[in-house]
């Protein structure tokens, strides 16, 4: 905690002072020479009697008195309020403000003047307990439970476990639904209304997929510098955005906003492949020309069409991934967008905050934690000893959601279909941790999250798991760019504020020695 500052540590000591017999003459040139605004009127025994200020001098040359004449008693203020040398200098302050005085003489609480503190003195205290201006608030930290924005994307309503793209349950799209379907919800604004029209988007979307050389061979180079999928991902849409020539968002219309989410959207799965074949002194594979989002995300890993139970088992994993409310990733890329930058940069930085591990999540620790447990019989023992030593069970729990995690129930149906063995560990060892938690920790409500299975679907559909979050990213995007050009259509800059809790300014600023 850090100390406030008093009036005895702002003051002005010892202060000017008069009598009230003294010259009004006499008293201006001393302060005059002091440079300062006022002077305290005191008696013989050194009480305050009466407060003498450039206001009283004002008011006496207005009247048209000679000052050489005019007593001090005569135009002071008299009986001033005070105040004591240990009183916050920030209360000092709001007497002024409250009076509409620019003095304050300080005095002990035995009545003896000690100094005088000025309206200037005590403005530097504004740099220490700022202004609170109407409507500012407190907020928790992460800004958890509070509503920043309005939006139309969709939203998580997590005690409910449910969750919506725009105004469709987004398990429901999921399980009936292509992506193409959900990508055009997501940025022209509504599902395709027939065959033609679902058609008509995928043609249009065919030639956004491909890579120039220029940028294909760069990413070449940023793969052989070491760069994971993902780290490269980030330098890869930054290129896109410079090679076209991206300009800011508040410089362009809707329409070619809209242009620019398409083209990235549908270019990030072919950086991402590409990248990735390149950490394994591989050649990057064309995307195939009749090939779907997800089975065409597939082939350009391996070059081979994919199992269509696979391909599909992917896309419904990438249905499920595509906007989640304002996550860290997604308010990332508002906050970019705010300040007018171009699309690029918005969807650059939102791809580095789901690199951080506590938001891009843990598919692969998931699995881990199944790697670890082994065999059902083993799921008992290992689960009871980790509630009971308080260590993190890899793949449960989540910010937002107090029951199961909808991705999570989707995602189980899928692994059940393609996950064999694993899967049916899986499932085994959700029930366990489930019942052993509400034995021994009973009220506590931890359910598997979307990461849970998603390790599951995604090796057993053939991706490998430093391409898991990648994949994440590939789906995300397409939320992303809804945000984007939602924010970029009514924009204010989000600028909050910060409660500064450092040592106390303004203070002197020391030599070196």
């Amino acid at each position: 905690m850090t100390l406030q500052p008093t009036l005895g540590d702002v003051m002005k000591s010892p202060p000017l002072t008069a009598t009230p017999e003294d010259l009004i003459q006499a008293a201006a040139n001393r302060m005059h020479e002091r440079g300062t605004g006022s002077i305290v009127v005191v008696d013989h025994d050194g009480g305050v009697v009466g407060i003498l200020t450039e206001r009283d001098l004002l008011r006496l040359a207005a009247s048209g008195s000679d000052a050489s004449k005019e007593r001090v008693a005569d135009w002071m203020t008299p009986d001033p309020i005070t105040a004591a040398p240990d009183q916050p200098a920030i209360g000092g302050l709001r007497t002024l403000e409250k009076h509409r005085f620019r003095h304050l003489p300080v005095c002990e609480h035995d009545g003896e003047l000690v100094g005088i503190a000025s309206m200037r003195d005590l403005l530097s205290i504004a740099m220490v307990e700022p202004v609170r201006h109407p409507g500012e608030l407190d907020a928790p930290k992460g800004l958890a439970g509070v509503t920043v924005a309005e939006t139309e994307v969709g939203g998580v309503r997590g005690r409910e476990g449910f969750f919506h793209y725009r105004q469709y349950a987004a398990t429901d799209l999921a399980r009936r639904r292509t992506f193409e379907d959900v990508w055009h919800l997501m940025l022209v604004g509504a599902l395709p209304r027939s065959v033609e029209e679902r058609a008509a988007f995928t043609e249009r979307l065919r030639p956004l997929r491909d890579l120039s050389p220029e940028i294909r061979q760069l990413l070449g180079t940023i793969a052989a510098a070491g760069s994971t999928p993902l780290d490269g991902l980030r330098s890869g849409v930054s290129l896109v955005a410079a090679e076209e020539q991206f300009r800011p968002s508040l410089d362009v219309d809707a329409a070619e906003l809209r242009r620019q989410a398409l083209r990235i959207t549908a270019v990030v799965p072919t950086m991402i492949a590409a990248l990735y074949r390149f950490t394994r002194g591989q050649e990057p594979i064309d995307p195939h020309p009749q090939l779907p989002y997800a089975a065409n995300y597939l082939y350009m890993l391996t070059g081979d069409e994919p199992d269509p139970q696979h391909a599909r088992a992917i896309e419904q994993y990438l249905l499920s991934t595509v906007d989640h409310g304002f996550n860290a990733s997604t308010f990332t890329a508002r906050v970019i967008t705010s300040t007018g930058a171009d699309l690029g940069a918005a969807i650059t930085g939102a791809i580095g905050a789901l690199s951080g591990p506590l938001h891009g999540g843990a598919p692969s620790r998931a699995l881990d934690l199944l790697d670890e447990i082994g065999t059902v019989e083993r799921a008992d023992e290992v689960v009871r000893h980790k509630i009971e030593t308080g260590e993190r069970i890899m793949g449960f729990g989540h910010r937002v959601y107090k029951t199961r995690d909808p991705r999570s129930v989707l995602l189980r149906e899928v692994a059940e279909r393609v996950g064999g063995q694993q899967a049916k560990l899986a499932t085994a060892v959700e029930d366990i941790v489930v019942d052993v938690l509400a034995e021994l920790k009973p009220g506590r409500e931890l359910y598997a999250n979307v990461e849970y299975y998603a390790g599951i679907v995604m090796e057993s559909a053939g991706l490998p798991a430093e391409l898991f979050t990648a994949t994440f990213a590939a789906s995300r995007t397409v939320g992303w760019c809804a945000h984007v050009m939602e924010q970029a259509a009514d924009n204010r800059i989000i600028r909050p504020s910060a409660r500064y809790v450092g040592p106390p300014p303004p203070q002197d600023v020391p030599t070196i020695d």
